[in-house]
């Protein structure tokens, strides 16, 4: 974490090592009878050799962050499609989140993929999606589950019954930590990914779970650790959840009521303790540890170094 020094009438810190933690925006849920979790949004780390998801190792810390401000974008959650709609409908991709945006040092995590819902007539949106963590795949739909991003996210999950007799559980979203657990039959839905745990702030959080995917009767999928929403039960009604705010969780599956929303995603960044963060807007937070700066972002803003 040593800092350069520009030299002059006084030595004066210019640039500075720093680490970060990058999730972006997890996927809203699907809508149909049995439709998938969202995928949680991408996730990177370069945090004290913690790993980023989809098994990806922890990244390299930046070498050599200059005095100055850079833009921070936190990407939101997948919106929820409203209601009325008709059945299968996939839900909304979430949105990336960006650190250091527009610099050659930027660091990009992919919104997560929306889950799958699924009708034999419904053309492109039979369709799972990707994402930093892929959707889950709608039970009756036999043409698998959203991918994940490399060293991001992981895949979501499917029903291996597919396309089966109908009244299927749909797979639960991928990720960061583990990819979405599969539906099985009409017993159940599968659960949505787990989420990783990172100790940036100085305490152990968990982020990025995918959703569970819905199911018409019996065994729902619950969200994955770290903000996942959960899936839907129709009969009897269980209601669904959305992914949890500034984890990048997916948004549960849902029925063709209203589809459950992505969990807005999050940029934390740590610098040396010679150096001064600022932040805005007032939403965003500093702190300082005995392990340096942290610059926490819950909201699009500007980072000032100096």
């Amino acid at each position: 974490h040593k800092a350069k020094l520009e030299q002059g009438l006084w030595p004066r810190f210019i640039a500075y090592e720093m680490e970060y933690l990058v999730i972006a925006g997890g996927g809203a849920g699907g809508k149909s009878g049995g439709a998938g979790g969202g995928g949680a949004g991408g996730y990177r780390n370069s945090f004290n050799c913690e790993t980023s998801g989809g098994g990806g190792s922890s990244e390299t810390p930046l070498a050599s962050v200059e005095s100055g401000s850079y833009t921070i974008t936190v990407g939101g959650g997948g919106a929820s499609s409203g209601s009325p709609s008709p059945a299968g409908v996939n839900g909304n991709d979430g949105n990336n989140s960006v650190a250091f945006a527009c610099t050659p040092f930027a660091i990009t995590s992919c919104g997560g993929g929306g889950g799958n819902g699924y009708s034999p007539s419904g053309g492109a949106t039979n369709a799972s999606r990707p994402g930093g963590s892929g959707g889950g795949a709608d039970g009756e739909n036999p043409c698998g589950a959203g991918s994940g991003t490399s060293n991001q996210g992981f895949p979501g999950g499917v029903n291996p019954s597919a396309p089966g007799p109908g009244s299927q559980g749909g797979g639960g979203g991928g990720g960061a930590g583990s990819a979405g657990s599969n539906g099985s039959g009409t017993s159940s839905a599968g659960n949505g990914g787990n989420g990783l745990a990172s100790s940036i702030t100085g305490s152990p959080v968990i982020r990025g779970g995918g959703g569970g995917g819905a199911i018409f009767q019996n065994t729902r999928g619950s969200g994955g650790p770290g903000g996942g929403g959960t899936g839907y039960r129709q009969s009897p009604v269980q209601a669904s959840s959305s992914g949890t705010v500034n984890t990048g969780g997916g948004g549960g599956g849902t029925n063709e009521c209203n589809s459950e929303s992505g969990g807005s995603g999050i940029v934390i960044i740590k610098a040396p303790s010679e150096a001064t963060l600022a932040v805005s807007p007032g939403d965003n937070t500093t702190a300082t540890t005995p392990a340096g700066k942290i610059a926490t972002f819950t909201v699009s803003g500007t980072l000032t170094v100096s």
